[in-house]
């Protein structure tokens, strides 16, 4: 956006950023100066004005696990995020992005929200981990799908909604709105606008306990703005929209597991004036870096009788299937090393 902002006020061809894009898309081209469709005083003038390289995140570290991979990236300030990519035995790979360095909201059960918010970052640099020429020299294709989950709350980040558009835009990444979602604990006044701005774009609320006063302790969120409230604007979404939506619920055991927590939920979604359009995605508790301590993942079993509890009160529901615990690229555990980097107590 910032190149094309450019590019616009200075006069130049309109067909000279999508040259641009074309060969950010289908090459391993990273500097300017690799764009030989361009003319070289453009590119000299390019790489004056934004530096050397086209996109914003530089590779430091990668991590593979079983149908995992985590991208480490920095930007040229120096601000750390993680990127996780899963590929799936049936042929398609979503990818995770990080819409903030850190986050700051304190969440009990995430990692990234014990590093606190370092910056939002850019529109760019949330279309910049999609179109990274990482992926495509790695011999990846372009994600099938990309999610909002990985590090920040994307709804505190008001660059959200401009990434969006870059990754719908014909011109750019040109995907499908549909192929987007967008995981959030509740930003009421921003989720309101996301759904009346991109309507199409897939939406999931973390819920993590139907009781306010324990849903403020586990999602601080809550106290400023609801789960009642952010449940009624996706209510008339999905009424206005017939699109599915979906309610993130992250199992702790001992801690919402109970239950009083499933019949709860069920009440929640069946009050919905289209309960069948939503859709409750049940989590296990994966440990996490900076989580409160006596946080446990559920059993098997327990996990597989919350479901199957929702489901017998006519809740749609299914267990999330979860990806790369091993290298901590699962729900909740990203936070870049930061973590790993913090001073520790008496040094």
């Amino acid at each position: 956006m910032r190149i094309r902002d450019h590019l616009a006020e200075t006069g130049a061809p309109t067909f000279r950023f999508r040259q641009l894009i074309d060969a950010w898309q289908n090459t391993t081209a990273e500097t300017f100066a690799d764009v030989h469709v361009l003319p070289a005083a453009l590119r000299a003038e390019l790489a004056e004005r934004f530096g050397p390289r086209i996109h914003t995140l530089t590779p430091l570290e990668v991590q593979h696990g079983e149908q995992v991979e985590k991208v480490l990236f920095a930007s040229d300030t120096g601000a750390r995020i993680e990127t996780v990519v899963s590929h799936y035995r049936a042929g398609w790979d979503s990818m995770c992005v990080s819409s903030q360095a850190g986050c700051g909201l304190g969440c009990t059960f995430c990692a990234t929200g014990a590093v606190g918010l370092v910056r939002n970052l850019s529109a760019d640099e949330i279309a910049s981990q999609v179109m990274h020429p990482h992926w495509t020299r790695t011999g990846l294709p372009r994600p099938t799908s990309v999610a909002f989950m990985g590090m920040g709350e994307a709804l505190a980040n008001p660059h959200l909604f401009d990434a969006l558009t870059l990754l719908t835009d014909p011109g750019y990444a040109g995907m499908s709105p549909r192929r987007l979602t967008v995981s959030t604990v509740g930003v009421a006044p921003n989720l309101a606008r996301l759904v009346e701005q991109h309507p199409q774009v897939t939406i999931t609320l973390s819920v993590h306990s139907p009781f306010p006063q324990q849903r403020a302790r586990i999602i601080p969120l809550e106290e400023r703005f609801p789960l009642a409230r952010n449940l009624d604007i996706l209510d008339r979404h999905a009424a206005a929209s017939r699109r599915k939506v979906y309610l993130a619920y992250l199992l702790i055991a001992g801690v919402n597991d109970g239950d009083d927590h499933l019949a709860a939920v069920a009440e929640l979604v069946r009050r919905r004036s289209r309960p069948e359009l939503f859709h409750v995605s049940v989590i296990r508790y994966n440990a996490a870096a900076g989580a409160v301590p006596g946080y446990r993942a559920p059993s098997p079993r327990r996990v597989d009788e919350f479901v199957n509890g929702l489901i017998a009160r006519g809740v749609n529901a299914t267990r999330r299937r979860q990806l790369g615990a091993d290298i901590d690229a699962a729900c909740g555990q990203l936070h870049a090393k930061y973590l790993a980097l913090a001073p520790t107590a008496g040094t």
